[in-house]
């Protein structure tokens, strides 16, 4: 592994489907992925730098992705890109990756990539961490609220993305405390933001799910913020009432990204769930 300015640059794998798929990957023993959120300049170790090293020292294997659009995967302007084809390029990264059962950790899209690959593949996944995942409410639910109108108006304005457009994007949409937009986290997500385009954004499609979930069958840690601007609060009892093995945390002063601002309670819960459910 290497730096490519501020960002760890690790392996590749070569899809099948003809897409290049960046990702890192470290320790050994049983496999934990770790499926990173969208907005602008997203990619796995900005999301989870704070956690996979916990559960490396603790003796897993660990495998951050950057989704197909984001990090430094490949970033194609001639496909949409719905569920389906985020779920493909993981699936394949880790056929790559020689992973045949692993537990999978989703936050926003990674949880409804998470949860794409447990429905499409079950025999993959042993365990499944989601927190505030998509792929649980309507459209018109996620448009209203206001951390989601933030992120739209940040990629459809065609204005610049500044380092003050994205800390405030942070702080006030996806934070409930505004000391964790940090610069280091900004200058992370400018680099990305640099070689990144809209078209993921645009073409993004992610189906509801709900009548799906009674499907799942292996157990499931839930994490969801109380101040969470993202995501609809019915997403927490679609999880709630409709998956069979479900342990659920609600967390008070905390938005759209517990493992950053929880990160300590996070990486024991995550743990704990990995070692005792």
């Amino acid at each position: 592994m290497k730096k490519n300015g501020l960002l760890p640059e690790g392996s590749y794998a070569e899809c099948a489907n003809g897409y290049r798929i960046h990702y890192l990957d470290e320790g050994a023993g049983e496999v934990v992925v770790f499926l990173h959120g969208s907005g602008p300049g997203a990619s796995g170790y900005s999301n989870f730098k704070g956690n996979y090293r916990h559960l490396v020292a603790a003796g897993y294997r660990c495998i951050i992705p950057d989704h197909i659009g984001y990090g430094f995967s490949d970033k194609p302007t001639d496909v949409d890109h719905p569920l389906s084809f985020f779920v493909e390029c993981i699936k394949q990264t880790l056929d790559t990756a020689g992973v045949e059962r692993c537990t999978l950790v989703g936050n926003s899209l990674g949880g409804a990539v998470a949860l794409g690959l447990t429905l499409d593949y079950p025999d993959l996944v042993e365990k499944l961490v989601l927190m505030a995942p998509g792929g649980l409410s309507e459209l018109s639910d996620y448009q209203q609220m206001p951390g989601m109108q933030k992120v739209f108006a940040v990629f459809g304005s065609g204005d610049p993305v500044t380092p003050a457009v994205m800390k405030d994007l942070f702080s006030t949409g996806l934070m409930y405390n505004p000391e964790h937009a940090t610069d280091e986290l900004v200058a992370e997500r400018m680099q990305i933001m640099e070689i990144m385009n809209g078209h993921v954004m645009a073409t993004m499609k992610v189906p509801v799910l709900v009548d799906r979930l009674a499907e799942i069958d292996c157990p499931v840690l839930g994490f969801w913020g109380m101040d969470e601007q993202m995501m609809p609060e019915n997403g927490i009892m679609a999880m709630a009432k409709n998956m069979k093995d479900l342990r659920f945390i609600l967390v008070t002063e905390c938005g759209h990204w517990v493992m950053v601002e929880h990160e300590d309670m996070f990486n024991r819960m995550c743990l704990d769930f990995l070692q005792h459910s």
